[in-house]
């Protein structure tokens, strides 16, 4: 849903250029802070999972706000942001993929 979704803002004119662009809203920097620090002070598997659990419903919030974004309101500017934060999160649930790994899952 990601690639086809910034597909979608490609073909509307507006780039993810995700690499250069990487101004966020100043929430979703704190919600990444605040997951990171959880990532870190984990130590049990059990803790691990319970922050996977929610960055997956975060996920699956932000494809569902994606969708409204591209489907219903036509908004290509708002959807290339949610895009490039979508990959934010995409990152960091790899992150914590491997730590499950890690930890024995």
């Amino acid at each position: 849903p990601l690639k086809r979704a910034a597909y979608l803002c490609e073909l509307a004119g507006q780039r993810i250029d995700a690499e250069n662009n990487t101004a966020m809203p100043g929430a979703f920097l704190m919600q990444q802070m605040e997951w990171r620090e959880s990532l870190d002070d984990a130590r049990t598997l059990e803790q691990v999972e319970a922050l996977a659990d929610e960055v997956a419903a975060h996920r699956e919030s932000a494809l569902e706000r994606l969708q409204q974004l591209l489907d219903d309101q036509r908004d290509a500017a708002a959807a290339a942001q949610q895009v490039r934060a979508l990959m934010f999160v995409e990152r960091f649930a790899q992150d914590v993929d491997h730590r499950l790994e890690a930890l024995g899952q």
